[in-house]
């Protein structure tokens, strides 16, 4: 029978984590499609565990607080804390679970997700992402925690330290975009964002920003690129990056179909740019990220 690491105290674990050479260590990173019926009986993990909604609806209870959680919603609870989860008759429920510690190595993990400030009714519930590039990223994990080699591991872990930190300065800011609205120029660049949001298909010119704004080109750049940290092309090249990602793992569509909803008519070209932005191939992707067999 093979060992579950998640399970284990943090320092039983190390002796079988042979790919990862410092923390945080990723004991489990996988997609669960849950069967009917299923739940979880009550049990206590002495690790952290992240615990995203991909599909679906369930009730999880976390140390004696209880959460409906649906698509997009992410849960996050620290070592010692009780939870169970039960799915509902006739829905579905399909979640990623990350579980993962820091050894023997201090990390203020709470300090940094901000426990204890205006969410203290609710300390486990970290908002919800969905159709985020967030929850792109939890996918990303779960891929390369499957693959062999340190490589693969070491990109789990600067996926799951990029996730913490988006996960920090959501919590503090209340969302990134709910701060750039606060002036004038600032809501002129979410505007830049939602126009170019609106055109994933189509795309756009540079012409239309600087109508849309009453700004140069060079300064819709420069002031894109500062608040959003890439410019508004690179915007649009990643938007319909996720979004291909999203219909690979969801939508059962082919491959040119995929590529003509996020704006590609050339299938060479948007097999291209999937790759250089990557890694991999959508087919490699999509192949090995989901696993068959629940975790009870």
């Amino acid at each position: 029978m093979t060992k579950k690491l998640h399970y284990l105290d943090p320092s039983e674990t190390l002796e079988d984590l042979q790919e990862f050479y410092f923390p945080p260590y990723i004991t489990l990173a996988h997609m669960f499609h849950a069967p009917e019926e299923w739940s979880l009986k009550p049990r206590v993990l002495k690790q952290y565990q992240l615990q995203y909604v991909v599909e679906g609806y369930a009730e999880y209870v976390i140390g004696g607080i209880r959460y409906h959680t649906s698509k997009g919603d992410l849960l996050f609870q620290g070592p010692g804390e009780a939870h169970y989860v039960n799915t509902v008759p006739g829905k579905p429920y399909v979640c990623v679970s990350i579980v993962f510690h820091f050894g023997s190595a201090e990390f203020p993990l709470q300090d940094l997700l901000a426990f204890g400030r205006s969410e203290a009714e609710t300390p486990h519930d970290m908002g919800n992402y969905s159709d985020h590039s967030l929850e792109n990223r939890l996918s990303e994990l779960v891929h390369y925690y499957r693959q062999p080699g340190t490589l693969a591991k070491v990109r789990c872990q600067q996926l799951l330290m990029g996730i913490l930190l988006a996960l920090s300065e959501a919590r503090r800011s209340n969302e990134a975009a709910s701060a750039v609205k606060e002036s004038s120029g600032s809501a002129k660049l979410v505007l830049i964002r939602n126009y170019i949001d609106s055109r994933l298909r189509s795309g756009f010119r540079h012409e239309e920003l600087e109508r849309l704004t009453g700004w140069s080109r060079n300064y819709v750049i420069t002031q894109f690129k500062q608040a959003f940290g890439m410019s508004p092309l690179q915007y649009l090249v990643w938007i319909r990056l996720e979004k291909a990602k999203g219909l690979a793992l969801q939508s059962g569509m082919s491959f040119s179909e995929i590529a003509s909803e996020v704006g590609y008519s050339d299938i060479h070209a948007f097999g291209k740019m999937f790759k250089r932005k990557t890694g991999m191939n959508l087919s490699q992707f999509v192949a090995t990220l989901y696993r068959d067999t629940p975790d009870r």
